[in-house]
């Protein structure tokens, strides 16, 4: 039996709670990607989007994940895709891509 950690959101910090958000409204980022790296199912990132996203943007990002275009469940995803993040991740520093 494996066990996953749940966490309260009243637990998470301002850093984890961006960082939450910014994984939450990438399309290729899935649920279970956050889930697993912090312990908050759909429901909670509902929840926290919800509660720190104007009213305005969070109906556009459940409207853009209920659509069938976001890929954030891994149940909708091509199994082409393997990985979560960008291909140019590591030219990616601090939201900004970085000189070449």
């Amino acid at each position: 039996m494996r066990f996953k950690m749940l966490i309260d959101l009243k637990n998470l910090t301002d850093l984890d709670k961006d960082r939450v958000i910014e994984m939450a409204w990438e399309d290729r980022t899935p649920f279970e990607a956050i889930e697993g790296q912090f312990g908050l199912p759909e429901s909670e990132v509902i929840k926290l989007m919800r509660k720190e996203l104007k009213l305005s943007s969070f109906k556009l990002w459940r409207k853009r994940v209920n659509s069938g275009v976001s890929l954030k469940h891994l149940q909708k995803r091509s199994p082409e895709i393997t990985r979560f993040k960008c291909s140019r991740q590591r030219a990616i520093s601090n939201n900004k891509i970085s000189k070449r």
